[in-house]
């Protein structure tokens, strides 16, 4: 990637100019058998859908806190990098009592309650598909991004000091985050091209990096597993062949 990329954004600009042909993120449910996966050009077209709800169907700003009480799933990973590019602090498992808005899936509604702002569920059903009947108190995400906008540009320019992310008690700017991401990628042996599977949870730094960050700031894709512990070993092995995995972070 780009040495001037100062931002998750920008780490995300830089690989569609690059090869927006590509796969970015490949997502395995090893509970459902689900299967999805996202070139840099879709994967950075549902960021910028998702922004653009953030920004104006939402009302969100700069600096506002959203509480993201998701697992990993690509759609998770779409809603990081479009809180980057609007300038909203993705507060990782966070208390939705403290946060201007909360992201919330079907696991964790009653939770999410606890949020005076706005609030969006996903169903996390295959395809990105709807809730068949949309949680009380709750916008679904599936019914609302759709229209959204294809290209995103943010009201008030996000900077690299700006705050981007809190996790497991640690807070990041966004170059803090790319920095990061960078050293990650350096030390699993990334480059270009690299293919990564993951099956870390997104509630720590580290699961966050190797599902996500590492490879896009490094130029390389994953393969985020969830529930991959359902998946036997011959399983897995027949995955890392048929994905073409360069590297591993169980």
């Amino acid at each position: 990637m780009n040495a001037s990329d100062r931002t998750p954004a920008d780490l995300l600009r830089s690989a569609l100019a690059a090869d927006p042909a590509r796969p970015l993120v490949t997502f395995y449910d090893d509970a459902t058998g689900e299967r999805v996966e996202l070139s840099v050009a879709t994967f950075a077209n549902w960021v910028a859908k998702t922004a653009n709800l953030l920004q104006d169907g939402l009302s969100a700003e700069p600096g506002d806190r959203l509480a993201l009480l998701l697992p990993a799933h690509w759609q998770t990973a779409v809603w990081l990098l479009a809180c980057s590019s609007v300038g909203v602090v993705a507060d990782v498992g966070g208390d939705p009592a403290a946060a201007d808005l909360v992201v919330s899936g079907p696991d964790t509604l009653d939770a999410a309650r606890a949020c005076s702002g706005e609030r969006i569920a996903l169903a996390l059903r295959p395809l990105g598909g709807r809730f068949p009947q949309p949680p009380e108190g709750f916008a679904d995400y599936a019914v609302e991004v759709p229209s959204q906008g294809d290209r995103f540009a943010p009201y008030v320019p996000v900077g690299p000091d700006d705050p981007a992310l809190a996790v497991a008690g640690t807070e990041l700017t966004g170059a803090q985050l790319v920095d990061r991401a960078r050293a990650d990628a350096a030390a699993l042996g990334l480059a270009a091209g690299s293919r990564l599977l993951s099956g870390r949870a997104y509630d720590t730094w580290d699961g966050l990096s190797a599902g996500l960050y590492a490879p896009l700031a490094s130029g390389g894709s994953v393969v985020l597993c969830r529930n991959l512990d359902q998946l036997p070993p011959e399983g897995l092995e027949k995955r890392v062949a048929s994905e073409r995995v360069t590297d591993s972070a169980p």
